[in-house]
């Protein structure tokens, strides 16, 4: 491999990051003057009407607002923990106009929010707001960390970061420690080689875990061996609910997790670990808490005297004190501190360096955002699926200049000899697995013998292509950045699972809880299937147990069924981001027993993958039916 010079290549990140933002800042601005509040509602992107609740200080002195939804409720909206948001009122003339300030989401429930304000008079001006509503804004935040760290990693010399920095990027032999395997009797082998190759590895190891193969088990079991050996170790992601995930993960193992920030499924178990609610129940806050009370209505009854600076320093003194001595407590206590990528900046962490840092989802992180957190550690854990979901890059510019490349893919590539393929699945009949692991993971990846043939009917082929080029409707574009539509496909959809259940006996698929999921990579479609779902009379009984989602919604997730709607259907065989293979694999692979693809096989099969995988399933059928 040819030599990379690492400077030159961070300074490239840094171009194509920046071309990044300036895509995206202009994309939101365009789109926040374009688009009618109903669009962006629709999108998920936009409470309207707002109930604005009651305003407080919560633990960390942050002020904070509650605001509700009434309407709309059952549209899944993008609303999480860290997201920046912007106010807006709408006028009598339904003219918007946008409130001066911006706010952080704290928590996000179903209907209801919690979102930090800079001060009392931005809840002035909220509760003087008529028609009031919230959307989401542009995070410059994020951008900004991310900007810092590769400025930070580009320019440091002689120290830890930088011989990271360096091994990352050239191909070389990474060093390990040299000791008799442990043995795991309850993981399987590719699994007990990953986890000693994770305690072996004295810079990087990467996990590198393919749909169905237990990375998670996997990376829990690294985590907890570390931690045999080390007092605490970092614990990030790029998604809250990736963070969550593993930190329940963790907690079921009798770990002790510090959550640096708040979850996105708001349950007691996770709320109890975040730093938030450890924080006020500690024995010195009330303490605290008074002392602060004070120091705001000192604030309010402001007097330039030497008296009130004195005891006004006095209080801040003894605040700061209280403060650093709950945090001492909190991460002393504390085995492991999980976080987003981009949480480990938060001023918490301020300070605090890691023997190991374990990444998880490390293929759907942008380089930049991996860095942020990399600063902290000595040594890092990659793990992850670089043939499943990427992370998300919307300038064309910047993807074709590569800034989608991540972190761990380069490692895949400068260093094969620090990565484990997992290579035993326990979610899918064989038949399902088999074109992903020949396609994607050179046919290495097997499935475990209590899986091979699991089925739902007997003599049932796992996998169904239902061509939709005959339906006279062909996809329609609805809208900018809101995608396509194919109505009489969605329609063929919903008919086709029912005659399914009426194949497996309905009261069959109550008694079991046989779940579907039905998946399109179009958001309009999903929407679009979501209506149909509600009002089609037959799947009253079973809605429970069907979830129609975008292939991103479903990361992660698995179902006895799944229903996959393409959407594409043009003379000119244009299929969009269906080009990208690794959503595809992502789809496929969430079926434990069965799975239906609808799509115009004329239209789609122009691409090699989707004729190697339409032949692959005929193929399938000749066999069982001779």
């Amino acid at each position: 491999m040819n030599a990379v010079n690492p400077i030159l290549s961070l300074t490239r990140q840094r171009q194509l990051l920046q071309m990044e933002f300036e895509h995206e800042r202009e994309e939101f601005r365009r789109l926040t003057e374009a688009m009618g509040i109903g669009r962006k509602v629709k999108r998920g992107d936009c409470w309207w009407p707002l109930r604005i609740g009651r305003n407080y200080y919560n633990s960390l002195n942050q002020l904070v607002v509650e605001v509700f939804r009434d309407t709309d409720t059952e549209i899944e909206h993008n609303f999480e923990y860290g997201r920046v948001v912007t106010f807006f009122g709408v006028s009598a003339t339904d003219d918007i106009h946008y409130l001066n300030f911006t706010g952080t989401v704290s928590h996000a429930e179903t209907e209801r929010m919690v979102i930090v304000v800079p001060d009392t008079g931005s809840v002035s001006q909220l509760l003087g707001t008529d028609r009031v509503g919230v959307q989401l804004s542009f995070d410059e935040t994020t951008y900004r960390l991310m900007q810092e760290a590769l400025d930070r990693v580009s320019r440091d010399k002689g120290n830890r970061l930088a011989e990271l920095r360096d091994l990352f990027y050239r191909s070389g032999p990474v060093e390990k420690f040299t000791f008799d395997p442990l043995r795991f009797p309850w993981l399987n082998p590719t699994q007990e080689h990953a986890v000693n190759e994770v305690l072996r590895a004295k810079d990087v190891a990467v996990v590198h875990g393919p749909p169905g193969t237990g990375k998670t088990t996997t990376l829990v079991e690294a985590i907890y061996e570390t931690l045999r050996r080390e007092t605490q170790v970092l614990v990030c992601a790029q998604s809250n609910m990736a963070v969550d995930w593993i930190s329940e993960q963790l907690m079921d193992r009798g770990v002790d997790v510090l959550r640096v920030g708040n979850p996105t499924r708001v349950n007691d178990k996770m709320l109890s670990q975040t730093y938030e609610r450890r924080f006020e129940a500690h024995p010195d806050y009330p303490q605290l808490w008074s002392i602060r009370k004070t120091m705001r209505e000192m604030h309010g009854n402001r007097r330039n005297t030497e008296a009130y600076h004195q005891k006004m320093d006095r209080l801040k003194n003894r605040s700061n004190e209280l403060e650093l001595r709950i945090n001492h407590d909190l991460f002393a206590q504390a085995r492991v501190i999980s976080c987003t990528l981009a949480g480990s900046a938060s001023r918490v962490l301020e300070g605090m360096k890691f023997a190991t840092l374990f990444i998880d989802e490390a293929a759907q992180a942008l380089e930049a955002a991996c860095w942020i957190a990399i600063t902290k550690a000595h040594r890092v854990i990659f793990a992850g699926d670089h043939c499943q979901l990427p992370p998300t890059v919307k300038s064309i510019e910047a993807l074709k200049g590569g800034l989608a490349k991540t972190l761990m893919e380069r490692l895949v590539e400068t260093h094969p000899q620090a990565v484990t393929l997992l290579q035993v699945q326990y979610r899918m009949n064989e038949t399902i697995m088999q074109f992903s692991s020949e396609w994607f993971y050179g046919g290495k990846v097997q499935s475990a013998p209590q899986v091979r043939n699991r089925g739902i009917l007997d003599w049932d082929t796992p996998i169904t292509w239902i061509d939709t080029g005959d339906l006279e409707s062909k996809e329609e574009f609805v809208g900018e950045s809101y995608g396509r539509i194919n109505r009489a496909e969605a329609d063929l959809t919903l008919s086709t699972l029912s005659d399914f259940f009426d194949k497996i006996g309905r009261q069959r698929v109550l008694d079991e809880h046989i779940d579907v999921g039905i998946i399109s990579p179009y958001r309009a479609q999903v929407q679009h299937l979501r209506r149909l779902l509600r009002h089609h009379p037959s799947f009253r009984p079973f809605r429970h147990l069907i979830v129609v989602n975008t292939v991103d919604g479903f990361q992660g997730q698995e179902r006895d069924i799944i229903v996959i709607s393409l959407v594409r259907a043009n003379e000119e065989g244009q299929i969009g981001f269906l080009r990208d293979l690794r959503r595809m694999n992502v789809a496929m692979t969430r079926a434990r027993m069965k799975l239906i693809i609808l799509g115009d096989v004329d239209t789609i099969t122009r691409h090699p993958f989707y004729k190697r995988l339409h032949d692959y399933i005929n193929h399938l059928h000749q066999t069982s039916s001779s």
